[in-house]
């Protein structure tokens, strides 16, 4: 078998192996590569349109919170619970009479007890009208219906101490990774990837109508917990292949970003996936089949918010540090230095060749000559000195000035 024949023959179940290699694996050993951060302004421009549209739902439609934030009566009772329970009592409190009821919650709790949620009611006219209606939906006596009112300053109080709590949280979290990480630029994008997913989770809130309500908070939190583990994750892998930048000449900041961004990349989109199906099931089961209650509440927020996390933490987060980062003098610099040599090595690729100056020689053209006139007759034969050209001097060892040359001897000088 001949050499050519062998190569081929090694050479195939290499080829046949890198044509089995998964996508995960190209695009972590750079094989193939998105250009997620080359084409950052088309994410900020995307990202900025859905917040713009997250905003105008919250300032022309307003956001629907629950009466633990708004204020509200809280009614229950003792009941058998079954399918029609929830539809049964939603029809009978909407058909009392009173007004501004269709923003009513029926919940159950349990197999043995319904709760109904409405606006605040007077509680001279309109509690005891509620009562009566609900005692003759379930079969008990008006005194067997609890009431309880919720009043809006502490829906208010609420409001504000999760605010603070939220802020307190923002803070912090912006503090650890910066101490982690020790870059605050890299815990400035992930606090502005933060604030992202929560306006957008908000504003999908107001766009669709569902009412905010705690379950909906301990949702956002949960989300922000995942967004900011999707986010460090990445910044753990950036953090990884920009260290060492400034003792090569390869690769730019950006570049060692971006190969982070799709190493981790198919990861990112595994977790939010699996993540994301049980979810969903939990919205479809509270959307349709229960029609209110936390479980709607919360399946859309996890909903929305993972989806918005995983985007933010790849498509935000880390074209944003890019930006940051290349205002900084040493990365712009050896940036320059990176694109300075690409464009080099394209140049001697392409086969075009920079004009080389070519030093003057002060003997370009001359011949050496006899030491003197008189002595030329004496001088034995010998051959001629070769001619010292511009091209030829640089291939001849340069004598110093100060070292004295020999003197030709003429042959009566030797014969003494």
């Amino acid at each position: 078998m001949s050499d050519t024949e062998l190569n081929e023959s090694t050479s195939a179940p290499n080829k046949a192996a890198s044509g089995r290699k998964s996508i995960a694996n190209r695009l972590y050993t750079g094989d193939i590569s998105l250009n997620i951060v080359g084409l950052r302004k088309r994410w900020y421009v995307m990202s900025g349109i859905i917040i713009a549209i997250a905003l105008a739902a919250l300032v022309f439609r307003g956001l629907a919170l629950g009466i633990e934030f708004s204020g509200g009566a809280d009614f229950q009772a003792p009941t058998r619970v079954t399918t029609q329970t929830v539809d049964e009592m939603r029809a009978a409190v909407q058909g009392s009479g009173l007004p501004d009821l269709g923003d009513t919650t029926v919940t159950t709790m349990g197999d043995n007890t319904v709760r109904i949620q409405t606006r605040t009611l007077d509680p001279q006219t309109e509690v005891p009208v509620m009562r009566e209606v609900i005692a003759e939906q379930v079969g008990v006596d008006p005194d067997q219906v609890a009431y309880s009112l919720i009043g809006a300053s502490w829906g208010k109080q609420i409001t504000q101490q999760g605010l603070i709590a939220l802020g307190v949280f923002l803070v912090l979290v912006m503090l650890l990774i910066w101490v982690y990480f020790r870059d605050l630029k890299m815990s400035i994008a992930a606090i502005v990837a933060l604030l992202h997913d929560l306006v957008l989770t908000i504003g999908i809130y107001a766009l669709i109508g569902f009412t905010f309500t705690p379950a909906t908070l301990i949702g956002m939190l949960t989300i922000l917990g995942y967004s900011l583990y999707d986010t460090v994750v990445v910044f753990d892998k950036v953090r990884e292949n920009v260290r060492g930048l400034h003792d090569q000449r390869r690769s730019t900041y950006a570049a060692l970003a971006n190969k982070a961004v799709n190493q981790v990349l198919i990861r990112s989109i595994n977790t939010t996936i699996i993540g994301v199906l049980p979810v969903a099931a939990l919205l479809v089961a509270g959307w349709l089949y229960l029609g209110t209650g936390p479980l709607k509440d919360l399946g859309l927020v996890l909903f929305v918010g993972m989806i918005a996390g995983a985007y933010s933490s790849v498509l935000i987060a880390t074209p944003l540090l890019v930006d940051m980062k290349m205002r900084e003098p040493e990365i712009r610099e050896h940036t320059e230095a990176v694109e300075r040599g690409t464009s080099g090595v394209a140049t001697r690729r392409s086969g075009r060749r920079e004009p080389v100056e070519v030093p003057t020689d002060p003997v370009e053209d001359s011949v050496v000559e006899p030491a003197d006139d008189d002595a030329s007759d004496d001088l034995e034969t010998e051959p001629a000195a070769p001619r010292i050209t511009t091209s030829t001097a640089q291939q001849w060892p340069t004598i110093p000035a100060d070292r004295q040359q020999p003197r030709r001897q003429t042959r009566s000088e030797r014969k003494k």
